[in-house]
């Protein structure tokens, strides 16, 4: 049962760790990055499908990405899936190739990025105590049900907090990284 609790407290942290990637992956850099382009969804044959599973998409260039459909024909359909994707991104082709050039960001971009950055790893680490403070209401349900000893109760807790620390402490340097990248011109 304690060893539950405390794997469940990981887990919990974990899981807001794994968020927190996905969701700093979105924010663009000056460099391109196909993660940019994870939450586009082409119109394929009337299914709403992401873009890396109708084509290969590579970054040839620090500013460059391609996409090589594997139907031709849906060149048209990704390049306004592109536009429509709100990152102000714009496509061009050759009837082959779609290319998105990335363009610079501007100083004023990146400052925004970097709050939207620390933001996203302030909600990360609520998760991550929102996680904590499960995980010691579990334990406590378990000592006032006499599952375990105060001291166990003790030692949990003074283990989830390790836990959250250590945590914490993750989140704030992949923000950091994250916001450096920003940052780079």
């Amino acid at each position: 049962m304690y060893n539950d609790v405390i794997s469940l407290g990981r887990a919990g942290m974990e899981k807001s760790i794994d968020a927190l990637k996905k969701e700093l992956a979105r924010i663009r850099t000056g460099r391109a990055s196909t993660t940019l382009l994870d939450d586009v969804r082409v119109d394929y044959y009337g299914t709403p499908t992401p873009l890396n599973q109708i084509g290969t998409l590579t970054v040839p260039e620090p500013r460059l990405i391609t996409i090589q459909p594997w139907e031709k024909n849906l060149i048209p359909a990704i390049e306004r899936a592109i536009l429509k994707s709100d990152l102000g991104l714009n496509p061009s082709s050759d009837g082959q190739l779609v290319r998105i050039a990335i363009p610079p960001l501007t100083e004023e971009r990146r400052k925004e990025m970097s709050k939207m950055t620390r933001r996203i790893g302030e909600d990360a680490k609520i998760a991550v105590r929102n996680a904590r403070r499960e995980a010691n209401e579990n334990l406590k349900k378990l000592e006032k049900d006499k599952e375990i000893s105060e001291d166990e109760l003790k030692r949990g807790e003074k283990e989830i907090q390790d836990l959250t620390d250590g945590y914490v402490k993750k989140v704030d340097e992949i923000v950091a990284t994250k916001e450096k990248e920003v940052m780079e011109i």
